[in-house]
């Protein structure tokens, strides 16, 4: 907890249960508070698409799991990257297939320790599950993540401030133009809830609505089940390599132009971070979205922009007043 001092938490209420039918309150106000799981409302400190058009920032959530390995082997057969978002109680369970994904060079990314909206959570609870997933990870790889995914997306300004307080900058997945999410819902699959042709007809979607865009994009897809898997490795992956033309895969640090040493701080080359607050932080992360960035169509904020406006362009990966975010010399 000794992390968010000098840093400006804005104080929410905690959401119901992270769902916008739970808690109409708060999502009558998703706009004010950022919250993304009722609106899609985003921030300049949020990660939500890659730069460059035609580019696919490959990610699997929840692994490790038994089936992690089968999607290993087909990365290295394919010569393929991605950024695993790995929760935290699975990785103590499965350290090695943690270990052979870090080796590979795959990314890796904390994405809590139980899988709870984090909306729904108070600071404390917030804090332990980003902070024992980033504890585990440590534990097993030597290296601690400078970047995390809400599950399902759950976030507002609270959760974002308490991320990025702990020096781990929120990576989300893309939203079309008309704000539709790119999830490819094979977890529904797993769940009964759909089937594997619709599925993948909801990612050939995805991938035509990715090709009319003027940035690269992040699907939400899982390693989790042994399904999700098999449409990973046998359906989407190689739809987005045949596709005419052709998108180009990277994990996502690498499509949004990050170093591969400034996703972990141990490795990080900027001595600017983790920034250490001070009592004249300017930034204000609760303003209500409005905007959209040119760089990765995420709704930002007045404040927000104040902020970056202080930014310097090639120090790489700081953080400036408590939630501003420039990676790899790519601003935000």
């Amino acid at each position: 907890m000794k992390e968010l001092d000098g840093f400006n938490i804005p104080d929410l209420t905690p959401t119901a249960d992270g769902s916008c039918v739970g808690d109409p309150v708060a999502a009558a106000a998703a706009a004010d508070r950022g919250w993304w799981t009722c609106g899609g409302h985003t921030r300049l400190t949020d990660i939500v698409s890659c730069p460059d058009k035609m580019t696919w920032g490959v990610s699997f959530d929840d692994g490790p799991s038994p089936y992690s390995k089968t999607l290993l082997r087909y990365l290295d057969e394919k010569d393929l990257k991605a950024t695993f978002f790995v929760v935290g109680s699975r990785v103590i369970e499965r350290p090695q297939i943690l270990v052979e994904e870090y080796m590979q060079g795959h990314e890796i990314s904390v994405h809590t320790w139980s899988h709870r909206p984090l909306t729904s959570l108070t600071n404390e609870q917030v804090v332990a599950e980003l902070g024992w997933t980033r504890k585990a990870i440590k534990t097993v790889l030597g290296v601690t993540p400078t970047t995390m995914r809400p599950p399902y997306g759950d976030i507002d300004d609270r959760v974002r401030a308490i991320s990025l307080a702990m020096g781990m900058v929120p990576i989300i997945w893309t939203s079309s133009p008309s704000k539709i999410p790119f999830d490819t819902n094979d977890w529904r699959v797993a769940g009964g809830l759909v089937t594997g042709p619709q599925s993948f007809e909801t990612f050939q979607s995805i991938l035509g609505n990715a090709s009319t865009m003027d940035t690269g994009f992040i699907v939400l897809q899982h390693d989790l089940y042994q399904i999700t898997v098999e449409l990973a490795t046998g359906y989407t992956l190689n739809a987005a390599q045949t596709h005419n033309p052709p998108f180009t895969l990277k994990a996502i640090g690498d499509c949004s132009n990050i170093p591969i040493t400034n996703l972990y701080r141990e490795t990080t080359t900027n001595t600017s971070f983790p920034y250490s607050n001070t009592s004249d932080a300017n930034s204000d992360t609760s303003a209500a979205s409005s905007g959209t960035s040119a760089k990765n169509g995420s709704s930002t904020s007045g404040a927000s922009r104040s902020a970056l406006d202080h930014a310097i362009p090639g120090l790489g990966f700081i953080i400036l007043a408590a939630s501003t975010v420039m990676l790899g010399g790519s601003l935000l």
